[in-house]
């Protein structure tokens, strides 16, 4: 199917789709936002109570985000083969599980072992959300729709650091774990019943010919031959090294330059989360006015300057407006190489979206590995003047990029 022909199919079939389809997609990355982030303001309690380093206890990050990259290359495919919202549903459920082994861990090593599962059955959610959300919106309708799928994601990156902050406090890591595991369990069993309500074509499914690992190979093949499609996951893979190699020790740098509890810390690092929630509101005002070029731009330098402040700040109150802009000016970059990952193959946009966010979380895991073996050397702000350096040359070469892909010829 074309993308002319998928948006003309979305148009026609978009009323039958049930209202709360969304939402329902928006609760799951909820539950993967706080997955994702939980642990960030809990890796200096982490790191006492089981005698690591800072940069070792980061590992539970890492190695979900290790996890979480190589596992879409898995699930773009089958999400293509047995409907994407079917295996949403089917990995939240498996969510539900892993969190629960996180909860129940005895040690570090269990504990960094339960976080490469969560990884990998939380990598389903939000790629295959996406490209749903791809095949069934037209694309001129999508930026508005995925700005709003997001909110969930964002208010769980926000509600992550928090719950973990106050949990560190309260010396009980193991609480967020098990209230994730609860919300999995109930939006999974919600997905997988709203599957069944869905019209043929927004639960359609692609045939299989010949063996799994060729289909998936080809597949691939075909998005990585497209020099555009290799520039889009070239650039979220820098963007998701730098950015998170820096967003990972906000709450300790915070911590430990400031004084704060990590309560306070995880809160002050949860208006990341509220300046994203302002992006998704004012999308369509933003992308109208600055266009995918001036947003990509403006994103980066936002992002630069909020890290170099909470690099730099001498008082913890400059950390309180920085973290508000890093997330607005993340999400002002990251949808629009989101929404370009949607349109690099249309016909298979299930293993585009995927091989994006396995960019994603793999210069994910690699920036935050690498930080936390400098951090010890360097100390966390230079790590954050880094992390803004990074973003910024990011995303000036993007948006030049993509000035030259739309310039009128």
């Amino acid at each position: 199917m074309t993308d002319h022909a998928a948006a003309a199919a979305s148009t026609t079939d978009a009323p039958q789709i049930p209202a709360i389809a969304v939402p329902l997609l928006s609760l799951a990355a909820f539950g993967s936002g706080v997955s994702l982030r939980v642990t960030d303001p809990m890796l200096p309690q982490l790191a006492t109570g089981f005698a690591v380093s800072l940069g070792d206890a980061s590992l539970v990050i890492t190695v979900f985000s290790i996890a979480y990259g190589l596992s879409q290359l898995f699930f773009g495919p089958v999400g293509d083969r047995y409907g994407k919202y079917f295996v949403i549903g089917c990995a939240a459920l498996a969510c539900a599980v892993t969190a629960l082994l996180c909860a129940l861990a005895p040690g570090f090593g269990p504990l960094l072992g339960a976080r490469l599962l969560a990884g990998a059955t939380a990598a389903a959610i939000i790629p295959l959300s996406m490209a749903w959300i791809g095949d069934v919106i037209p694309y001129h309708q999508r930026q508005p729709v995925l700005a709003r799928f997001l909110i969930g994601q964002i208010l769980g990156l926000a509600a992550g650091v928090l719950v973990g902050g106050l949990a560190a406090d309260a010396g009980n890591w193991r609480l967020p774990f098990m209230l994730v595991a609860l919300v999995f369990l109930a939006v999974g069993i919600a997905l997988l019943r709203l599957d069944r309500r869905l019209p043929a074509s927004a639960r359609h499914t692609q045939r299989a010919e010949g063996p799994a690992w060729r289909r998936m190979l080809s597949e691939f093949g075909q998005v990585l031959s497209q020099g555009w499609a290799r520039r889009v996951l070239l650039a979220v893979f820098l963007e998701g090294a730098f950015l998170y190699g820096a967003f990972a020790f906000i709450a300790s740098h915070v911590h430990h330059q400031f004084n704060l509890s990590l309560g306070a810390a995880g809160a002050m690092v949860m208006l990341f989360g509220l300046g994203g929630f302002a992006f998704a509101l004012g999308s369509a005002t933003l992308v109208r006015r600055l266009g995918e070029t001036g947003l990509s731009l403006w994103g980066g330098i936002v992002l630069a300057l909020a890290f170099g402040t909470i690099g730099l700040a001498h008082d913890w109150w400059w950390a309180v407006p920085a973290c508000f802009l890093a997330g607005l000016g993340f999400y002002m970059l990251h949808n629009t190489l989101q929404i370009h990952a949607t349109q690099m193959a249309p016909e298979r946009r299930g293993a585009a979206v995927s091989a994006f966010a396995s960019c994603f979380f793999m210069g994910q895991s690699i920036g935050v590995g690498v930080a936390g073996m400098l951090v010890e050397r360097i100390g966390t702000g230079r790590v954050m003047l880094a992390g803004a350096s990074g973003v910024l040359v990011v995303a000036v070469a993007f948006s030049a990029g993509l000035r030259r892909r739309t310039k009128p010829r």
